[in-house]
């Protein structure tokens, strides 16, 4: 490892590590714009200018200099600081004075450098350029003559997103950048361009002016959007959430999120069930909590132990394990979590389980990917597939409908049973593979889980690598944030929804089930408790407002099994209470009290129930997969139509049907001049 003294201290670097990582391993901040250290160099803001010797008596730019051992490295020299003022005071030559009424401001980076580095004035008296506004799709606002040319956006889009849709045209001081054809963009993933800019000329459009950074209340949470289980911040004023913005997990998501997690927020104040309703006659009559209860109560007087719960897809375990409990107590087993039919088998979590991990999918040099849109389904596990074909040279092959994951994808055809023959090319790739990768979707899993198991016995994608290590390729890619926590808390039955609809239980309790075909429980009294007046609601015979993920602590699973938390942004509207809250309250009213009175004790029942719950991070399964005699066969279909509206909280969100008819459906929106 090479050495080099930094403002006088020594200090040992990485082989192939920057200068600027040199220096920030020494403590010293290196101002920077273009850099970011999830994008390729481009080197060309000239920031983050230092002294070096050995070398030429001039600044040099940190972000592409090697180390090399005896450099001798400045960053508080005179020639450092006067030559950090000149590349300022370029770069404040054009820039536009908007910082009063700039979205940016508060958290700009050119703000912020121009203070710490720049001179305070400028010796430049001319006319500044102006650059007509581009246009980028529903949720990428443009004021392009704020733009630095720092390329991050250009690079995003290429190297993350693989959508090479953003670009720069004409040269010098002509130069702008701009989407292909000054058309929306058509990535999942384009609002990151938005925190990527150092500057003010790409910002959040559903956001615009709308709030001041420092107005801002901030609080922790996990992303229900998919199962990915995104580290997200939500930030609030006074009772209503106005953004979401992700957290760096280098275990998850990085510092990503795709555009639903950032921009489904608006659609958290609409469409909200805030008091409780009975059908009368029916029709769907406002209530008071006592007689919901009341009407509940009858029913389940002559319901006895014929009780079912449905959980769906955005709950928190808290409240999958207080229905649990409550179900529990009156008799009944019958509790489900794959709302919307499938009937895989779960006698072995680690056979549904994500296995490899969402952060090791990276090293994998061979990669089947089987009944997935992995683009829609999870769009960050797909990020790290294309960072495993870039960096590794995986090979992917694919079996479904061929659709574009933005890297190259060799498509076997739609067909399961290819699980038991497979081609030559795919044979001979996972043959020579060090760190093979099988990856099943909700598609596959009804009509493929046996295959998919055997393939992965017949491939030995668990196996012990050279160092020791165990590798376990074999992962399967569930689509709802509650679908890993409520296997492990049990809801799942034998025979899927299907054992619950044939019981015909008379009192069925929908967990913000949205997605469940209601006219096979013609015969039950529905109770919905959920967040809003979506499919459930009109459905149910009697409604009980509950809270959503941004309304309440919770604890959730993501697809590899990692046990998250998040906290409460805001309090539910009107009458609406936390979930677990009314299952307690109901409990009492029913004769059948649950032996928990604060979240604390129900957070430690739950544990005592599943201790793979007590704490965060990566729960371990056993590898154990059962030996499933069903042949693989059938023709997949993938479950995902719209991307952008995949739950209640989606479809009640402007943004999200502004994008689904935009970017889905092809509809053209005209933009008014600003």
């Amino acid at each position: 490892m090479p050495k080099v003294t930094v403002d006088g201290t020594e200090i040992e670097v990485p082989q192939g590590a920057t200068v600027l990582q040199a220096c920030e391993l020494a403590g010293k901040e290196i101002p920077r714009f273009c850099y970011h250290e999830r994008l390729s160099i481009a080197g060309n803001c000239r920031m983050c200018l230092v002294e070096v010797k050995p070398g030429p008596p001039k600044p040099q730019a940190s972000c592409a200099l090697p180390t090399a051992d005896g450099q001798e490295i400045r960053t508080d020299s005179a020639m450092v600081k006067a030559a950090r003022e000149g590349v300022m005071e370029f770069l404040l030559i054009n820039h536009p004075l908007d910082c009063p009424i700039c979205d940016q401001g508060g958290e700009c980076d050119l703000q912020d450098q121009a203070m710490a580095y720049g001179k305070g004035w400028s010796r430049y008296d001319e006319n500044k350029r102006a650059v007509t506004e581009k246009y980028m799709g529903p949720v990428v606002k443009t004021i392009m003559t704020r733009c630095i040319h720092c390329t991050r956006c250009v690079r995003f889009a290429e190297e993350v997103a693989g959508v090479e849709e953003i670009g720069a045209i004409y040269r010098g001081e002509d130069m702008q950048i701009t989407s292909y054809l000054e058309e929306a963009v058509h990535s999942e993933l384009s609002g990151n361009v938005n925190d990527l800019c150092p500057v003010g000329a790409l910002t959040h459009k559903p956001y615009a002016f709308e709030y001041r950074p420092w107005e801002l209340g901030k609080s922790l949470a996990i992303d229900v959007m998919d199962a990915v289980g995104t580290n997200i911040r939500l930030d609030r004023r006074g009772r209503a959430v106005l953004r979401c913005l992700p957290r760096v997990n280098d275990e998850v998501n990085e510092e990503w999120a795709h555009d639903k997690t950032r921009y489904h927020v608006d659609g958290l104040i609409r469409r909200r069930l805030d008091q409780p309703y009975v059908r009368r006659d029916g029709k769907l009559a406002a209530a008071s909590w006592e007689e919901a209860f009341d009407a509940i109560t009858e029913v389940a007087k002559t319901a006895k132990s014929n009780v079912a719960a449905i959980a769906g897809d955005l709950v928190d375990c808290e409240t999958m394990f207080a229905a649990k409990a409550l179900v529990g107590e009156m008799g009944s087993s019958l509790l489900e979590g794959r709302q919307t039919g499938m009937d895989y088998d779960v006698s072995s979590l680690s056979a549904v389980n994500f296995n490899t991990t969402i952060a090791r999918l990276e090293e994998a040099d061979a990669i089947l990917v089987v009944g997935s849109n992995v683009r829609w389904e999870a769009p960050l596990v797909n990020t790290r597939i294309r960072k495993a074909v870039r960096k590794q040279g995986a090979k992917v092959f694919g079996i479904g409908p061929e659709v574009d994951l933005t890297y190259k994808v060799e498509w076997l055809g739609n067909d399961l049973s290819l699980l038991g023959k497979l081609p030559k090319a795919a044979k001979d790739a996972f043959a020579d593979a060090r760190k093979p990768v099988v990856i099943v979707g909700g598609a596959a899993l009804a009509g493929g889980h046996g295959g998919a198991l055997a393939l992965a016995k017949s491939l030995k994608l668990v196996r012990t690598l050279e160092d020791g290590t165990t590798w376990n390729g074999f992962n399967v890619l569930h689509m709802s944030a509650a679908r890993m926590g409520g296997l492990m808390l049990g809801y799942a039955q034998a025979g899927g929804l299907a054992d619950i609809i044939a019981a015909k239980p008379k009192l069925a309790f929908f967990l913000g089930a949205d997605e469940v075909d209601y006219s096979r429980f013609a015969d039950s009294f529905k109770v919905y408790i959920g967040h809003h007046g979506d499919a459930g609601a009109h459905a149910a015979d009697v409604i009980l407002p509950g809270a959503s993920y941004a309304e309440k602590p919770g604890t959730y699973v993501n697809l590899e099994g990692r046990v998250q938390r998040g906290d409460r942004a805001v309090f539910p509207p009107g009458d609406a209470r936390e979930d677990w809250t009314i299952l307690r309250a109901l409990s009492e009213k029913l004769g059948h009290t649950l032996p928990f009175d604060t979240f604390e004790e129900l957070r430690a029942q739950m544990a005592a129930d599943a201790p793979a719950l007590a704490n965060e991070g990566l729960a371990t399964f056993e590898w154990n997969p059962p030996a499933l005699d069903k042949k693989s066969e059938g023709e997949v279909a993938y479950p995902i139509h719209d991307f952008y509206l995949t739950n209640a909280i989606c479809r009640a969100s402007p943004t999200m049907q502004r994008c689904s008819a935009e970017l889905v459906h092809g509809e053209d929106f005209a933009e008014a001049a600003e």
